[in-house]
């Protein structure tokens, strides 16, 4: 691009959808229900607001407006309407974090522009809350939440395939639990379908905290057949005992310490002579009750069994 055109004494230009840079696309929310309510409305009436970014020297960097700007080529526009927010990355970002004139951006967006700024614009954390007017506490939160994302649930909650009230509110409870392995094994079992929050939240607690034929069945594919023994099992927990309650629990916390212990047993680093004697101390204490104990494990299924 030789130049940008001349703004507009609004402080609008007209730009030639070629001419901006996508490199913020990935930091927003694929909504495709939105963006196809956005594009009948923009197929009546145009673009009425304009797209916003900075322009640095001749090149516009688009930070707000991608769905306008997907809607615009799916129409076959060869121009929008953009405002700047000046020459500098770091205070385009800045506006749009404060709101203006967005104050609708995701917690996720949020999380990933305030990562932006410390990863790739070197602001530490205390920069980042002064310019943004926030506490620490509040970039901080940001700033964890998208360190708990791995690159495979990033793609999936940012393009759309996976929605992101499911990870917030009801996949994110086990996130502290399983390895996160598991977690994007769970994401790239469900990607794409189109199952309703509650049906996720189900098979996330079969696939986390079920038994491995349930999380295989999920694995190889077999959702309906998931679904369907999670609506043959009797829901009606609050029925249970309070120390019905509490023998669940303890049954929970032994499958993850069996899994973690199958999971870490090999490790190479388990060497030091002090880990080693400890071990022996307790594998001997486990070892003494295990019979008793498998056979108290394969008792339970029959007892349940005639319910």
């Amino acid at each position: 691009m030789s130049g940008l055109p001349e703004t507009a004494p609004n402080g609008v230009l007209d730009l030639e959808l070629a001419d901006l840079d996508l490199r913020y696309q990935g930091h927003r929310l694929a909504q495709p229900r939105l963006e196809q309510q956005l594009l009948s409305a923009i197929a009546q009436t145009g673009i009425e607001q304009p797209l916003h970014g900075v322009c640095d020297g001749a090149v516009a960097i688009l930070l707000d407006g991608f769905k306008r700007y997907r809607c615009a080529r799916k129409l076959q526009l060869h121009t929008v309407p953009f405002a700047s927010w000046g020459s500098d990355e770091v205070s385009g970002i800045t506006q749009l974090l404060r709101g203006s004139p967005n104050p609708g951006l995701h917690l996720l967006e949020q999380a990933r522009f305030v990562d932006e700024l410390q990863s790739q614009h070197g602001l530490s954390l205390a920069q980042i809350a002064q310019q943004l007017s926030r506490s620490k506490a509040w970039v901080s939160l940001r700033l964890g939440l998208i360190g708990q994302l791995s690159p495979r649930a990033q793609e999936a909650l940012f393009g759309g395939t996976f929605p992101v009230y499911s990870y917030l509110y009801s996949l994110r409870r086990f996130r502290r639990l399983p390895p996160q392995e598991e977690v994007d094994q769970f994401i790239g079992a469900l990607e794409g379908k189109k199952l309703s929050v509650r049906e996720i939240e189900a098979l996330a607690h079969g696939f986390f905290r079920g038994p491995e034929s349930f999380r295989q069945e999920m694995l190889q594919g077999n959702l309906g057949l998931a679904l369907e023994q999670i609506q043959a099992t009797p829901q009606a927990a609050d029925s249970c005992s309070e120390f019905e309650r509490i023998f669940l629990q303890d049954l929970e916390l032994t499958q993850k310490a069996m899994r973690r212990v199958l999971t870490k047993s090999q490790d190479p680093r388990l060497q030091s002579r002090a880990f080693l004697a400890q071990c022996n101390l307790l594998t001997a204490a486990l070892l003494n009750p295990a019979a008793a104990f498998v056979k108290t494990l394969r008792n339970l299924p029959a007892r349940s069994g005639k319910v």
